[in-house]
């Protein structure tokens, strides 16, 4: 038995398909996951100039906003680097993925 062109053909049009369809995939999954990132990055900055907006400072860190703005996010998949300047200038917000990339 014997390999002929055409099945050679089919084979390589199958793995170019497969292999197209994983990089698509891929490449969805990564925009989302920027997208969460920017999300839980935006919640945190609203709530911080929620707070100065209300009383005239920004917090010194994220507990204040936990406790006093509601803010919320999945601590266990993101990690939020909340670094204040001043009580009137709008903090340093970075925002990472546990194990992975970062928003800033």
């Amino acid at each position: 038995m014997s390999i002929n062109k055409k099945d050679v053909a089919a084979i390589l049009i199958f793995v170019a398909l497969i292999l197209a369809f994983v990089l698509l995939v891929n490449n969805i999954t990564n925009k989302n996951s920027g997208r969460e990132l920017q999300i839980v990055r935006d919640a945190v900055k609203n709530a911080a100039l929620t707070c100065y907006a209300v009383e005239g400072m920004y917090p010194d860190d994220l507990t204040y906003l936990r406790e006093h703005y509601n803010l919320s996010y999945n601590e266990e998949r993101y990690h939020v680097f909340y670094e204040p300047i001043a009580s009137n200038l709008m903090p340093s917000i970075k925002v990472a993925e546990r194990g992975g990339k970062m928003d800033k």
